[in-house]
């Protein structure tokens, strides 16, 4: 895996049932624009509101329809429900990305027996989750450096938007292990300090603009690619620090994108909002 991943979005419709019809038009909007790969079951998917049973239903949509590689979102706070969602990913998926146990406290040590029972059973490349700001609990670069080891480990998502964490992960891995940015406030940042790539929530609303910023930051256009990362900064924020999923979801509909409403407990977000979002959204395609 490298290059731009989509945390794509779980439509559903009035009663609460995944649109399937949907989520086959998103992924068609994306993979259009050129990502290199999707994210099922992200944060940004609302995972933690989809059953076990529906989890399963949208990665197997996914790597039927996708043209691109797909990472299926499995993790819990438990090792035997994370277990039971292995088990249930459909043949084809491309890897797993497995968040943070949450909820309890757990020390570093805890944290990395878990991933290592996980990925000694794994028949599917296995990728770190680490977020933070929505679980409590972070992956030290130690923890990172000792679990990039493992065979079936092949890379980690960083959605804690500390450069400095993600340096230090950068210097204990090796390089084929993918290290993804994964809070677009950092996107450039991370790109220079050395990252493959990135999975960006954005990416849902604006995806050729934030492949332009990774294609000219490639191609050693460092600064035109840090000029239109600012702009892409404050939409991001807007999206997903300030409203969320149902920010996401907004801007996606005011690119005439099939999003879908969101699950409770989520809200639509009010006009207002939904004003400021389109401005930040013109500036970024105005650049």
């Amino acid at each position: 895996m490298e290059g731009l991943g989509v945390p794509i979005v779980t439509p559903f419709d009035e009663t609460g049932t995944i649109d399937e019809a949907a989520l086959r038009r998103t992924v068609d909007w994306v993979t259009g624009a050129g990502v290199d790969f999707i994210l099922a079951c992200g944060s940004t998917g609302e995972s933690e509101l989809l059953t076990l049973e529906e989890r399963a239903h949208v990665v197997d949509v996914l790597v039927d329809h996708a043209s691109v590689p797909v990472l299926g979102g499995v993790g819990h706070p438990g090792l035997e429900e994370t277990r039971a969602q292995f088990d249930r990913l459909p043949a084809g998926v491309d890897g797993a990305l497995v968040v943070t146990p949450f909820y309890f406290d757990h020390d570093q040590d805890s944290l990395a027996a878990y991933y290592r029972t996980v990925a000694d059973k794994a028949d599917v490349p296995v990728y770190l989750y680490s977020v933070p700001g929505k679980t409590g609990v972070s992956l030290t670069p130690e923890t990172v450096g000792e679990l990039a080891s493992h065979d079936t480990i092949h890379g980690m998502k960083d959605s804690s938007g500390d450069i400095a964490t993600l340096q230090r992960e950068l210097d204990r891995v090796n390089d084929d292990f993918a290290l993804f940015v994964g809070h677009g406030g950092v996107f450039v940042q991370g790109l220079d300090a050395g990252a493959n790539g990135a999975i960006l929530a954005v990416a849902n609303v604006v995806p050729e603009k934030v492949l332009e910023v990774l294609d000219l930051h490639r191609s050693g256009r460092a600064e035109e690619a840090r000029r239109l990362g600012r702009r892409l900064v404050e939409l991001n924020h807007l999206i997903t620090s300030e409203y969320g999923v149902p920010g996401v979801k907004a801007g996606m509909r005011l690119r005439d994108v099939s999003a879908g409403r969101v699950r409770a407990p989520h809200q639509p977000i009010a006009a207002e909002a939904e004003r400021s979002i389109q401005s930040a959204l013109d500036a970024v395609l105005s650049t």
